[in-house]
């Protein structure tokens, strides 16, 4: 099982746009929201995933994950069993150096929120800030895409 290592930011502006290489729509909803484990299933364009996400650690940097690809059709299914309403975002993908950046316009249930994460090889993997970047906000609750 791999440890998801990410800090997430507000995002101040649209100029990231300019800096993506790819663009997908994903719709996403969550079949159990305990704080300990998270069961997501996805769907990103045509390619459906089932995640599973263990409690962050206290920074709110870094959780165990385990993901599966599972077929289009299995998870519409599973998206019918979502607790709440699904998530509609758009996911942005920008390089940054080593790193990237993943940047999500949501278009609901918070229609106008756009998130940034950068996803670390490390917890203390060091990283020059974009100027389009905002507000720090990992470990906050309200950006958990399972609080949503």
């Amino acid at each position: 099982m791999k440890k998801e290592i990410e800090r997430k930011f507000l995002v101040k502006s649209n100029f990231f746009k300019t800096l993506s290489i790819d663009k997908k729509y994903i719709t996403q909803g969550y079949i159990s929201k305990d704080p300990n484990r998270t069961v997501r299933v996805r769907l990103k364009n045509e390619e459906g995933s089932l995640t599973i996400k263990g409690r962050s650690n206290k920074e709110g940097i870094s959780r165990l994950e385990w993901e599966i690809f599972i077929p289009k059709s299995e998870a519409k299914s599973l998206l019918e069993l979502a607790i709440d309403t699904p998530i509609e975002k758009i996911r942005y993908f920008i390089p940054h150096g080593a790193l990237k950046i993943e940047v999500d316009e949501f278009l609901s249930p918070r229609k106008g929120l756009v998130l940034a994460e950068i996803e670390l090889p490390k917890e203390n993997t060091p990283f020059k800030k974009p100027d389009w970047l905002g507000e720090e906000v990992t470990g906050d609750p309200n950006y958990y895409n399972s609080m949503m």
